[in-house]
């Protein structure tokens, strides 16, 4: 554990060392750098050995804070986490170097550089916290960090506004942890947290703790109603930082669920119910509003928000088990959602990155700004497309394994249908429609983004090679997961026996009998064979002369970029199917009439929670108290007086009653 926590502590000075960066050189840009590297890998190093030994990492040091200790506590369960952190974290820092280098930007470099590391350190610090009141200061740092790392931009309005909507509903969540821990309080706890298993659960404190949760990690994680503010925040961060908040520190919310359901036994079925009911309506929504998007950061975000309801729907398959006595859906259903957790964060973090090369290459968020990239920038392309096909859940990646799991918890269920619900079967169909859209949403991302002809003359180039090289690791680590899945079942193993506890009924999980993930290795090395055979028998010889031919494009030899697909006519069809729920906006309405007159069309999908309802609640208050205040408040102290005395009137008739 004190190797771990020289990890965290390497992060910190390499802060110290982004402070120092703002005053020039080259030298202080590169010792940032090393010390975020060294600290990641120390931390990884740490982590595997403490795996290794079979034994947690536990560590109490003395603290002046009333109530408080500085107790880390690292098991299988905070080692899910930790290992794509630490990853992402990584080659985060080294993809700034080309992204964003100081040389160039001083300030906001500087800022880049200072914050990051401080969320990253507050990130790791979550996981590892073992107190309420040191859990709470971990969880105010990667808060604070995270809203000055989505400001960096700061002369812009939309940066600016996104993270101030980003600072509310983070410290709404933490208002609910201090209740949350307030309740826990009452079970008499010490200074550490409690164990797993410790607490019954058909209790109203237990209700009450879990629904508290509920609201403060759910706002963290960004399940629907409560994301209001990860889209702004995703798309107005710098690329880096939204690969590392997307991919990393919204599962720290989902962390937070999974460890304090774990406390409790005797779990009440609606708690199960509760989490699948939210992760389906999470991860429909979530893919359905990320189709409608035409700002490609936004829709990567609102895709966090479909893979964060894909996570959900694991866990409450989980907890539908261990409510219904089915040990086979707690192992699969909690394997799945770990392993997607993992999942997520490699391939949303090479998403996020590969974007920021694009964005970087075209100075554009807009997809109508792409096209015809494949040409110019055919790295990116093939990184992109491997995200793409990794989040949609195709073999042979890594998207795949997890929703494969999580599948074979469902199918656990049906066999166990006297005892559990057949309406949890309703999820199978809910998650095969997720990933049918996520296969249609990145077809319309990738088909305008890289492929057809360039909508602008210089439609980019490749990014230097500190910015190609995360994306390779990225990949390579999904390739690895998606080939070679066995080897994260131990992982898996132990993450789960933490949290269900020593006290349990259940006995340990035997993925391996349960999951075959053999069989699905030999499927993928299998479909990469046949795939490299047809392209070897196929293509064209050498000495063959291919005649190149413009596309043709409904009898217009040389179409306009306007006539071309865009982002709202390729999925315009869907978005009718939905519109109950888009509510999408046509600016100006379609003009219907024989001889239409000439004027710009655009679209605009609002979010349902932030501009429907919040944003015109809000505003509502905001003029109805401003009204009642210049009818109440004249400026006249003898009305003043006159209210204080109907007041203490009104307060002592009810304490005579």
């Amino acid at each position: 554990m004190v190797l771990f926590l020289g990890s965290i502590i390497l992060i910190l000075a390499s802060a110290l060392a982004g402070i120092a960066c703002r005053w020039g050189g080259r030298l202080w840009p590169l010792i940032s750098l090393m010390l975020i590297l060294t600290g990641c890998t120390l931390g990884i190093f740490a982590i595997t050995d403490i795996l290794l030994s079979s034994k947690t990492g536990s560590l109490l040091l003395p603290w002046a804070v009333p109530g408080g200790g500085l107790a880390f506590h690292l098991d299988g369960l905070a080692a899910v986490f930790l290992y794509p952190a630490l990853l992402v974290i990584a080659v985060g820092s080294l993809y700034a170097e080309g992204y964003s280098p100081v040389a160039k930007n001083p300030a906001s470099g500087s800022w880049l550089r200072t914050f990051y590391p401080l969320l990253s350190a507050g990130i790791l610090l979550v996981l590892v916290a073992d107190n309420a009141v040191f859990f709470l200061f971990s969880w105010e740092l990667m808060a604070l960090a995270g809203f000055f790392l989505v400001v960096t931009d700061r002369n812009d309005k939309e940066p600016l506004r996104a993270g101030f909507i980003y600072l509310a509903a983070t410290h709404t969540g933490t208002i609910a942890l201090f209740g949350m821990f307030a309740m826990l309080g009452s079970f008499h706890l010490d200074q550490l947290l409690p164990t797993a298993a410790s607490f019954d659960g058909n209790t109203s404190a237990a209700t009450i703790i879990f629904l508290l949760a509920l609201l403060g990690f759910g706002l963290k994680a960004g399940l629907m109603p409560l994301h209001i503010w990860l889209p702004g925040a995703h798309a107005a961060a710098p690329s880096n930082v939204s690969a590392l908040m997307s991919g990393v520190m919204i599962k720290v919310g989902i962390y937070g669920l999974i460890r304090i359901t774990g406390y409790f036994t005797n779990i009440p079925n609606w708690w199960g119910w509760t989490i699948l009911g939210l992760g389906l309506v999470s991860a429909l929504l979530g893919v359905v509003f990320a189709i409608a998007q035409h700002d490609i950061k936004r829709l990567l975000a609102f895709h966090s928000v479909e893979n964060i309801g894909i996570i959900l729907l694991g866990l409450g398959i989980a907890l539908l088990g261990r409510s219904y006595h089915a040990p086979a859906m707690v192992a699969l259903g909690l394997a799945g959602a770990l392993l997607h957790v993992i999942n997520h964060g490699l391939f949303k973090g090479l998403l996020f990155l590969s974007v920021g090369a694009m964005i970087h290459a075209t100075d554009s968020r807009r997809l109508t700004d792409y096209g015809g990239l494949l040409q110019t920038m055919p790295l990116t392309g093939f990184f992109f497309l491997g995200g793409a096909i990794a989040i949609c859940g195709l073999p042979p990646l890594n998207g795949f394994i997890s929703e494969w799991l999580i599948y074979l918890g469902l199918f656990q269920a049906a066999k166990a249908a006297s005892q559990v619900p057949p309406l949890i079967l309703l999820a199978m169909p809910g998650l095969a429609m997720t990933g049918g859209l996520a296969l249609l949403c990145f077809a319309k991302v990738f088909g305008l983004s890289f492929l057809g002809a360039p909508r602008k003359e210089r439609p980019g180039q490749e990014p230097p090679l500190t910015m190609l090289l995360p994306l390779m690791i990225l990949l390579t680590a999904c390739t690895w997961i998606g080939l070679a899945p066995t080897t994260t079942l131990p992982l898996l193993t132990r993450a789960t026996e933490a949290w269900l506890g020593k006290s349990t009924t259940f006995p340990p999980p035997d993925l391996v009998i349960l999951a075959p993930a053999g069989n699905i290795s030999r499927m993928a090395i299998t479909m990469i064979l046949l795939f490299a055979a047809g392209y070897f028998l196929c293509r064209p010889k050498r000495n063959k002369e291919i005649p190149q031919a413009t596309t043709w494009s409904c009898g217009y030899s040389m179409p306009l970029p306007r006539a071309r697909y865009t982002a709202t006519s390729f999925a315009e069809m869907t978005v009718h199917f939905f519109s109950w729920a888009l509510r999408t906006r046509i600016k100006p309405p379609i003009d219907t009439s024989i001889f239409p007159t000439k004027e710009p069309f655009s679209t605009h999908t609002p979010d349902a929670v932030l501009d429907l309802l919040l944003r015109p609640a809000t505003l509502f208050i905001v003029k109805t108290t401003g009204h009642l205040r210049s009818i109440i408040q004249h400026g006249t102290v003898g009305l003043y007086l006159l209210y204080t005395a109907i007041t203490l009137l009104a307060l002592l008739i009810y304490v005579s009653l």
